[in-house]
């Protein structure tokens, strides 16, 4: 009941969206909705960056606003704006920002169409993976420290696909530290069946088998990255991976194409020094 209550949600959403607000025909624009920054848009199967997306949003756009497992309802967007203290990032002012909000996209599809399970970061099999994997980077006794597992059917198969994000910099306030310590990393993988086997596939991240050697001021800035959306960003039926990471003075999201041979970065939006 519960599942069909959020379709039909979804659907009176889509179509507020298509009847009303400022944007040109065919024109998906995408926004990170805690920051506003816009990454651009989808448009007729091309990913538009945010430049030439904001040419065409005008004021009063009708949003959809997602979380990690659910749509949250719709929100009002103005025209974008440069985003203050982020060089030439662009935002937009959303008239709703729920605290789970994640992804907005004024678009008439369900970005979240099949469910998202967020599973027990501590089950061995998948320790055992990340600790497997941290090896083929150099790090031979890694200390492993799983942030979260997501299981989704990313491509609409009916096989469904495990998305990790592990990170360990060994701080103990879990900030982001300027240099990274011998043994740190941090990343998301991805495990998927590739003709009847479990493979492994690197989505984004960085290993520091040694530690930083500081030289005067320097450092080397270490990022923390973890999976914060899997949704249908552009409406083929198939699964896109949203990436945060930061670092200790600045952030960055991206959104991923994970194809069985590779991940692509398809859109991102930075803030930071």
């Amino acid at each position: 009941m519960k599942a069909k209550v959020e379709r039909i949600l979804v659907g009176v959403a889509a179509v507020l969206i298509c009847a009303g607000g400022s944007l040109a025909a065919d024109v998906h624009p995408i926004v990170e909705v805690q920051s506003g920054y816009l990454f651009g848009a989808i448009s007729d199967g091309k990913w538009i960056k945010a430049d030439e997306t904001a040419k065409s949003i005008g004021d009063e756009t009708t949003y959809l606003v997602y979380g990690l497992t659910q749509a949250l309802g719709d929100a009002k967007g103005d025209k974008p704006k440069l985003a203050q203290d982020c060089g030439e990032t662009l935002a937009v002012t959303l008239s709703s920002k729920p605290e789970k909000g994640v992804i907005a996209i004024a678009a008439p599809w369900d970005a979240l169409s099949r469910k998202v399970q967020v599973l027990d970061p501590t089950q061995k099999v998948y320790i055992d993976a990340v600790r497997d994997f941290l090896k083929t980077k150099g790090i031979e006794q890694p200390k492993v420290n799983i942030e979260n597992i997501l299981r989704v059917d990313l491509d609409g198969d009916g096989e469904d696909e495990v998305l990790i994000s592990a990170t360990n910099y060994f701080s103990k306030d879990g900030r982001v530290p300027m240099r990274s310590p011998a043994g740190s990393y941090s990343m998301v993988l991805l495990r998927r069946v590739v003709a009847g086997k479990v493979e492994t596939q690197l989505v984004e991240g960085e290993f520091h088998p040694k530690a930083y050697i500081r030289k005067e001021d320097s450092f080397d800035a270490p990022n923390a990255y973890k999976v914060i959306a899997t949704l249908d960003l552009d409406g083929d039926g198939k699964m896109e991976v949203v990436v945060a990471s930061n670092y200790y003075e600045g952030e960055e999201i991206t959104i991923y194409r994970c194809d069985p041979k590779k991940a692509e970065a398809l859109l991102s939006v930075a803030c930071g020094a």
